[in-house]
């Protein structure tokens, strides 16, 4: 049993997968932010498109 610990415990093969996922949840979130300026704009230009289409409806 003392054997089988002393492997887990000097198994480092895990650690690469949690900074490998550390790495692509800061990237993740790099995405979030830069996903909702994005959206802002585009919100923005969609409703800028609305309020022309009803101004050239009702001239």
């Amino acid at each position: 049993m003392t054997n089988f610990l002393k492997h887990i415990g000097n198994d480092n093969s895990g650690a690469t997968a949690v900074e490998y996922g550390l790495i692509v949840s800061l990237i993740v979130i790099a995405m979030i932010g830069a996903l909702q300026s994005v959206a802002a704009v585009s919100d923005q230009t969609w409703t800028l498109v609305q309020d022309r289409s009803v101004e050239a409806m009702n001239n």
